[in-house]
């Protein structure tokens, strides 16, 4: 069931109220699920109804993506900010420490979440911040096009396209290694969130002097990685072991960038594992 939930997050010049999306399913531990930019909550769709069986599971929409209203004046979207914004959510909805599990700008900042000590156990799957600057660039590049490319498309023809397994990957092959695996619905959702993203340039603007240079010692952490990620390489998550050495560090076979659509069993096993 989707709701949406206001609190106040602090500024300099006194708190702002701040709206989220949400929807919560299922029973037992809380892991709240955080997607990544230009994405939104139903990222998580393919693995949420196997996790709901033995966790309560918390999938949320960014501030300025998917059903989320943009971040009001006075908060900018920066780490920061947005681990700010995620720490008061999880005080509104009374959890207390909750597992954490995020893909790509959501890996960071579940990352981050764990840096801080507020949530028990981070499982990150092909988190950013661990690229070197080319790597950035080019990815940055990529995720610019998609979203001219997405704002570019009349409805029509994405409607057209995601019909067919041939224009599923014409749409979502950046991102996932199994594109025609997405259904039609699910193609067309998130082109459409990615072109109305209003958080989306801001975001991408702040995440360009982003790096992740911290150890997280004192909880669990997993860092899992697509083996054919065409976004954010594999090598990335060699680089994330050293930075965090306990890490598990877990490859997934055969996944794209957004590995939950790919092989939503192994995801979800990884990430009940992760949170255990």
């Amino acid at each position: 069931m989707s709701a949406t939930v206001s609190f106040p997050v602090p500024t300099p010049d006194g708190p702002r109220p701040v709206t989220v999306s949400y929807a919560r399913v299922g029973r037992g531990e809380p892991l709240l699920l955080l997607h990544g930019i230009g994405h939104h909550r139903q990222a998580w769709d393919p693995v949420v109804d196997i996790l709901a069986t033995e966790r309560d599971v918390i999938t949320v929409d960014l501030p300025g993506f998917g059903a989320s209203p943009s971040l009001p004046d006075g908060l900018t979207y920066d780490l920061a900010t947005t681990t700010a914004v995620f720490s008061a959510f999880c005080e509104t909805l009374e959890l207390d420490r909750p597992h954490v599990g995020g893909n790509s700008l959501g890996g960071l900042l579940a990352l981050e979440l764990g840096r801080e000590k507020r949530v028990r156990s981070v499982t990150a799957l092909s988190p950013a911040g661990f690229w070197s600057e080319a790597e950035r660039r080019y990815a940055f590049g990529v995720l610019l096009t998609m979203r001219q490319l997405s704002r570019r498309m009349p409805l029509p023809l994405v409607e057209r396209l995601s019909r067919s397994a041939a224009g599923r990957t014409a749409l979502t092959s950046t991102i996932y290694a199994r594109p025609a695996r997405r259904s039609p619905e699910a193609v067309v959702a998130e082109t459409l969130a990615l072109a109305g993203a209003t958080g989306f340039d801001q975001t991408l603007r702040s995440g360009a002097a982003v790096r992740f240079t911290d150890d997280i010692p004192g909880i669990p952490v997993t860092v899992a990685w697509g083996s054919r990620d065409m976004l954010l390489v594999r090598r990335q998550g060699v680089r994330a072991k050293r930075i965090i050495p306990r890490a598990r560090l877990v490859r997934l076979p055969g996944c794209g960038h957004c590995p939950m659509n790919d092989d939503p069993a192994l995801v979800a096993r990884v990430l009940l594992d992760g949170s255990r």
